[in-house]
């Protein structure tokens, strides 16, 4: 076929049965019997849930009711509930007529990490960025100066911790896994001998042991009249947990490398932190995006766990919110609301994942 054929097949468009929705059905649900008995399944199962699902959310649902009996009374869901009770769930125990400050702290802290995803501040200003956030995030939550009052961190809860907990394990966690991964790659005996017992060690165990340990077993070893903090404890078991996995993303992004960059970058005469920096690292992290951000999104959900120690994060603050006489019963509306919360950061993240991967994808699709 000449060129110039080719190039006239390639402009002509596809044939009108292979483009369209009903081309998308036919090849994605109808494709075989298998599919097609699959198809009819799911849409029967559909059609029964659906519309018992929307009478209940919105149909007959209540907005406005002023306590749990007008509530049930409609037979749908009581966001009224929900109305009532939003701010002790999103800001927990934090002082009612300060609550300004946990909902700016928790705005800036999501500007901030909006802003990490932008290329444009992938430079010096990302650090400057960081750091102005930061301590405006903590000089919100804690106060004590320009006319703020004090309050301690146990007062502290719902979202803005939630965030805190998961954006500071993310950001410790990341640099001291990748380092985990380049030391159990290492070939000095004794640091991989490290690297390795300490991967191994924490993977072995579930984070609710070490989030145990952090809370009760931790105190006993410090020396009398020295104590930690328990939130910056349950931070630094979350982070723990989350190094030793991201160490083994990153060893198996590292290992996935060819030989040849390794002995190209030998022959540039660089040395191992600059073939690492400028050469090898780039290449291996790029390849782990998906796994890595599946474990940023499995740590946003598992600082729920911080419960289980008395820090009230936004499942505990829901609880708390429940525990209310007057509006008992209505655990489902509850945790629809947070599980709303999570769907959104998480969904956010793989997003954000999808599009960080086809923005660096200059290799060849295979």
């Amino acid at each position: 076929m000449s060129s110039t054929t080719q190039t006239l097949a390639a402009q002509l468009p596809p044939p009108r049965g292979q483009t369209g929705a009903w081309a998308w059905v036919r090849a994605r649900l109808l494709s075989s019997p298998l599919n097609i008995l699959i198809t009819v399944l799911l849409a029967w199962c559909l059609l029964l849930a659906v519309p018992a699902l929307a009478e209940w959310a919105f149909i007959k649902a209540n907005f406005d009711a002023a306590n749990a009996q007008e509530c049930r009374a409609t037979g749908g869901a009581c966001w009224a509930f929900i109305i009532e009770k939003h701010r002790l769930i999103l800001f927990g125990t934090y002082p009612f007529d300060e609550q300004w400050r946990p909902l700016i702290a928790t705005l800036i802290l999501i500007a901030v990490i909006v802003a990490s995803g932008m290329r444009r501040f992938w430079n010096g200003k990302l650090a400057l960025i960081w750091t102005l956030g930061l301590t405006a995030v903590a000089l919100l939550m804690w106060g004590g100066v320009f006319g703020l009052s004090y309050v301690e961190n146990s007062r502290w809860g719902g979202l803005p911790l939630t965030l805190i907990l998961a954006t500071f394990g993310i950001a410790f966690a990341f640099p001291v896994g990748v380092l985990l991964a380049l030391g159990r790659r290492s070939k000095m005996p004794a640091i991989k001998a490290l690297c390795v017992v300490y991967i191994e060690l924490i993977r072995g165990v579930p984070l609710i042991s070490l989030l145990f340990m952090s809370s009760v077993m931790l105190p006993l070893f410090l020396p009398e009249g020295f104590t930690i903090d328990k939130l910056l404890r349950a931070q630094i078991a979350i982070i723990m947990f989350a190094a030793a996995y991201i160490a083994e993303t990153v060893r198996g992004g590292l290992q996935a490398i060819p030989k040849g960059q390794y002995e190209g970058a030998d022959s540039l005469g660089l040395t191992y932190w600059q073939q690492m920096r400028k050469i090898i690292l780039p290449q291996a992290l790029k390849i782990v995006i998906p796994p890595l951000v599946g474990i940023f999104i499995a740590l946003f959900k598992d600082t729920s766990l911080v419960v289980i120690i008395g820090i009230f994060d936004l499942t505990l603050a829901a609880k708390a919110a429940l525990s209310d006489a007057a509006w008992r019963g209505f655990g489902v509306e509850a945790y629809l609301f947070i599980s709303l919360i999570y769907f959104v950061f998480c969904y956010s993240m793989s997003k954000y994942s999808q599009a960080l991967e086809t923005r660096l994808a200059t290799g060849h699709a295979r």
